[in-house]
């Protein structure tokens, strides 16, 4: 049984952010040949394509977690109708110089979660526009566009609603099998 390593991408910065309790929930859903690895984003300096030459130690290690996973989880929140520029400043770093993309033929899967009734469906729809940029073949359905409310996670950060985590292991599965696909093992 081979093992697939996925990189974790949560767009979010806040210590008790939603998208962050969704995308350690999601992991849990896995089969155990599955291991999730979140990328931290934090710390990662503004891009500037004057320093495609000499990137910062911190671009270099993102780069490498996501060049060695078999495919990327995107977990946004969003602001302002778009994606949270903390993620975009992501991207633009892991994805440059122009043809040392990291990204490229990495299966990825979006999912995000949000207070808002519509919970981050659009800044998903701008993600998977920079994702078919990217050259990465994204899961198409089910889309996750989680509307959270209170008591939505319990004390250990599961999610409570039988239905809903039914569905959210049903999008595990397909990108699961999405990832066995598409990550060439």
């Amino acid at each position: 049984m081979s093992q697939y390593q996925i990189a974790v991408i949560v767009g979010s910065l806040r210590k008790d952010s939603i998208n962050r309790k969704l995308a350690d929930a999601v992991t849990r859903l896995a089969p155990a040949e599955f291991t999730f690895r979140h990328s931290r984003i934090d710390d990662l300096p503004l891009y500037d394509q004057d320093d495609d030459g000499n990137q910062a130690d911190t671009v270099k290690r993102l780069k490498s977690e996501i060049s060695s996973a078999d495919g990327v989880v995107f977990v946004t929140s969003e602001y302002n109708r778009s994606i949270p520029g903390v993620l975009k400043n992501a991207i633009d770093n892991a994805s440059r110089p122009y043809g040392q993309s990291a990204f490229a033929g990495k299966p990825a899967g979006v999912l995000g979660a949000s207070i808002g009734s519509i919970g981050t469906a659009i800044s998903q729809q701008h993600l998977r526009g920079v994702l078919a940029y990217l050259d990465m073949p994204t899961l198409g359905q089910p889309e996750v566009f989680i509307h959270v409310k209170d008591g939505f996670f319990d004390d250990k950060g599961n999610v409570t609603s039988e239905g809903t985590r039914k569905f959210l292991q049903g999008w595990v599965d397909k990108y699961v099998d999405w990832v066995r696909k598409h990550s060439g093992k």
